[in-house]
């Protein structure tokens, strides 16, 4: 067939068709009115929502309960938190809070662990755990109609835990090899290096939450057993249950299944001082050879979650770094190109936990990009203070996005721990979004210039030294060459 045949036989077939086919219609509004695609849809109100009603008790050991009933919801959710997060690590035995979390369903003095496992799955149920900073927690998620019987592991592994000799060269070999993994990841040394700058290895917040190798390999279950019994008792936790069921139904199961976890030795944390400020910003170099990218932490110490300037620093960072539409994204993913993402964040805590911006960075740009990170830290300090327009944005974001984060009994779980950990009472987020639509230019503006101090910030670099460190000299800040923990000691550099 030729050429010309080939264009006919297509006329024809797209004349067919379109006689065939029902001739477009106009889009069109709910309303019926056609819609006019040159004009920009106006927003519906910002959303409303109710925090959900909170009913607190406690059973006979002391254990305290929040209870919140979901009426329709299929599941239930059990979450127990306690203060036994890494914060309570020794300090010459990092990671023994997040190994004693990992070993809960491991097995318990009348259960193996694949009896666990069993039963749980038998029942359509899952159960995990583990341990963070500031608190250790074990979950629980469950059909209603086998609520009891799981409820009953759960309490087991949660109080009876025995952590058998049987399971722990498997926890450790894991452990050990998770933090080799880590050790080739320069996000996570650039995270762990900046910590350990910022608070110093004498502080909570200055070792790694995970533990390393050598306290790992040092550990013993007999180490755990005592966490647990020091740290994992009624009175130094709470149960969250979060579900279709009332309050006068899951009261007496809780009594029934943990009522025998008794009080244990003492457990009490006390929170130790803020480290000292640095007296100079200061480049610290970490060498990872061959890295394609590097990747940048710059901050310093914060603020605790329950500060008084909360919300305003809320937005300020939201404008600053804390969404896609921020100034420091813009700025170096969408004007520069140096990156595919930049933020920074206020990571608030029980204790003033670290101011931090950060991103991974082109090695060819690392000059350039903590040049442009410095700017914009800078320029919302007052050279470039923050607009009407960003505001507005900023406190749309936060407000518009809040109610979804309460969606799930998991989500409503987390709202709770939020209210257990920081003290919180028991209207905060009934009253969140107006507390965020109250917060103004001048509150942004003034936190900005009091909390954010450039001439103080630890700058960590994670990259090829034999690219990035030249460049970075010419910097007006001084440049240190530090180990990563596995590495062997830095060569003197020599210069500043």
């Amino acid at each position: 067939m030729t050429k010309a045949h080939l264009l006919a036989a297509a006329a024809l077939a797209a004349g067919t068709l379109a006689g065939c086919a029902p001739a477009a219609q106009p889009a069109t509004q709910p309303s019926g009115q056609p819609l006019d695609r040159a004009t920009m849809p106006t927003a519906a109100a910002d959303p409303s929502y109710d925090f959900p009603n909170v009913e607190r008790r406690t059973l006979s050991n002391g254990l305290r309960v929040w209870l919140v009933q979901r009426p329709g919801a299929p599941l239930v959710t059990v979450q127990m938190i306690a203060d036994a997060g890494a914060v309570a690590d020794p300090a010459t035995m990092p990671g023994i809070a997040s190994l004693t979390a990992s070993m809960l369903n491991e097995g318990t003095a009348t259960r193996t662990a694949d009896q666990i496992a069993d039963e749980l799955g038998f029942l359509a149920a899952s159960m995990n755990a583990g341990a963070g900073l500031e608190a250790a927690s074990a979950n629980l998620s469950v059909l209603a109609r086998n609520f009891d019987p799981a409820l009953d592991v759960f309490a087991d592994v949660v109080a009876n835990a025995s952590f058998p000799e049987s399971a722990w060269p498997r926890i450790q070999s894991l452990r050990l090899a998770a933090l080799l993994q880590q050790q080739d990841q320069p996000a996570v040394l650039a995270n762990d290096q900046f910590q350990r700058i910022v608070y110093g290895q004498g502080h909570p917040l200055g070792r790694p939450v995970s533990g390393t190798p050598a306290a790992v390999r040092a550990a013993t279950p007999a180490a755990l057993r005592e966490f647990h019994r020091r740290y994992y008792r009624p009175d130094n936790a709470h149960l969250i249950v979060v579900g279709p069921l009332a309050a006068a139904t899951v009261l007496p199961k809780l009594e029934r299944a943990f009522g025998s976890w008794q009080r244990g030795g003492p457990g009490a944390w006390t929170p130790p001082s803020d480290p000292a400020p640095l007296q100079a910003t200061r480049i610290y170099l970490v060498d990872k050879p061959g890295a394609a990218q590097s990747e940048i932490r710059i901050g310093h110490v914060g603020v605790p979650r329950v500060h008084r300037d909360y919300f305003p620093l809320l937005v300020m960072n939201t404008i600053l770094g804390g969404q896609f539409s921020s100034r420091i994204n813009l700025n170096l993913r969408e004007a520069k190109g140096y990156s595919y993402g930049a933020r920074s964040g206020f990571q608030m805590g029980r204790m003033a936990g670290p101011f931090v911006a950060s991103g991974g960075v082109e090695t060819r740009v690392t000059r350039e990009s903590v040049v442009e990170f410095m700017r914009e830290l800078e320029d919302i300090r007052g050279a470039r203070p923050v607009t009407q327009e960003e505001l507005d944005l900023a406190r749309v974001s936060i407000i518009r996005r809040e109610p979804l984060t309460m969606e799930t009994n998991g989500q409503i779980a987390g709202r709770i721990q939020d209210m257990i950990l920081y003290d919180l009472p028991e209207d905060y987020f009934d009253s969140y979004n107006r507390r965020v639509a109250a917060v103004t230019a001048e509150d942004v503006n003034r936190v900005a210039r009091e909390y954010l101090q450039p001439g103080r910030f630890a700058i960590v670099v994670v990259g090829d030294r034999s690219v990035v460190e030249a460049p970075l000299r010419q910097l007006p800040y001084p440049v240190e060459v530090v180990a990563a923990e596995s590495q062997a000691p830095a060569a003197p550099s020599g210069g500043r």
